[in-house]
C-alpha cells in the first residue's frame, strides 16, 4: 500500500488542494482501521503518523507541514504562519493562512468539517463545528480570521458529517442551540420520541456560512453514522456501547 491510497472526497468549488478524507487508505488496525488520523486517540503514535503523511503526500504535500489543533468544541481560530510539531497544536477549532505549503488538518468523527478557500487572495481556512462551536460563531470567526489576511471572496464546503435522520438530540440540546440562535429553528425536524428532535448539522452549518457572506457555500451530503465503511462516527459507537474509536481528517494546502 503506499501514500497514494489515502481515500479523499473533495468539492468541486474549492480550488486550491483538499480532501475530505475517509477511514480507507492507512496502515492502523482494528476499529482504528484503517487511515485514523487523531493523535489522542489510543491507536499507535507510528500508525497515526503514517496516516497522516499519507493524508499529506495524497495532496502533494511535505508530510511535516501538515498542522492539527488542540480541538475543544469552541470559536477559537488559529492563524498559522508557522509549524508546529504533531500533538502539539493550539486549543482552538479553526484555523487560517496565506502560507503556502502549510496543510491545515482537521479531525472529526461526525462533527462537521468545514473547508474554505479564497483562491485568488491565497487564503485557506479549515474548522471543527460541532453544533456548541457551530452555534458559538466559529464559522463566522474563521471568516473574519480570513478576510484579516486578505480573503475577500470566500468559498466554504461542509464535509462528511453525521446526518439529519441519524441525528437524535433532546430538547436541552435545542434549547441550548436557540438560545444562542434564534433562526436556528428551522433545523429541528420533529424526533422519533418525545421531547427529541432530528438536527440538520450540515444544513445549520451551511446556513450560517452564508449568512457571514461566503460567496459559494456547499456540502458533500455525506452521513458518517450511516456510512460505515467509509466514515468514524462518535454516535455510532455510543450507540454500540462504546470502545475506541479512530477518526477521519479533512485538509487543505495552498
Amino acid at each position: 500500500m503506499t501514500a497514494s491510497t489515502a481515500e479523499c472526497l473533495t468539492a468541486d468549488i474549492l480550488l486550491p488542494r483538499h480532501g475530505f478524507f475517509t477511514r480507507r487508505g492507512g496502515v492502523s488496525e482494528g476499529p482504528f482501521a484503517s487511515l485514523n488520523a487523531s493523535l489522542s486517540s489510543a491507536d499507535a503514535r507510528e500508525n497515526v503518523l503514517e496516516n497522516r503523511a499519507r493524508i499529506a503526500r495524497r495532496l502533494q504535500a511535505e508530510p511535516n507541514n501538515l498542522v492539527g489543533l488542540t480541538q475543544v468544541h469552541g470559536s477559537e481560530v488559529a492563524v498559522v504562519s508557522e509549524i508546529w510539531r504533531p500533538g502539539e497544536g493550539p486549543r482552538a477549532d479553526a484555523m487560517v493562512t496565506r502560507t503556502r505549503g502549510v496543510v491545515l488538518g482537521i479531525i472529526t468523527a461526525d462533527c462537521a468539517p468545514v473547508l474554505f478557500a479564497d483562491a485568488k487572495a491565497g487564503v485557506i481556512g479549515a474548522a471543527h463545528a460541532g453544533w456548541r462551536g457551530a452555534a458559538s460563531g466559529v464559522l463566522e470567526a474563521t471568516i473574519a480570521a480570513m478576510r484579516d489576511l486578505g480573503a475577500a471572496s470566500i468559498r466554504a464546503a461542509v464535509g462528511p458529517c453525521i446526518g439529519q435522520a441519524s441525528y437524535e438530540v433532546g430538547d436541552d440540546m435545542r434549547s441550548e442551540v436557540l438560545a444562542q440562535d434564534s433562526q436556528a429553528a428551522a433545523f429541528f425536524a420533529p424526533g422519533m420520541r418525545p421531547g427529541h428532535h432530528q438536527f440538520d448539522l450540515a444544513g445549520y452549518c451551511c446556513e450560517r456560512l452564508a449568512r457571514a457572506g461566503c460567496q459559494i457555500v456547499a456540502s458533500l451530503g455525506r452521513d458518517t453514522l450511516a456510512e460505515t465503511e467509509l466514515f468514524f462516527s462518535h454516535r455510532r459507537r455510543t450507540l454500540a456501547g462504546g470502545g475506541p474509536i479512530g477518526h477521519q481528517m479533512s485538509a487543505i494546502v495552498l
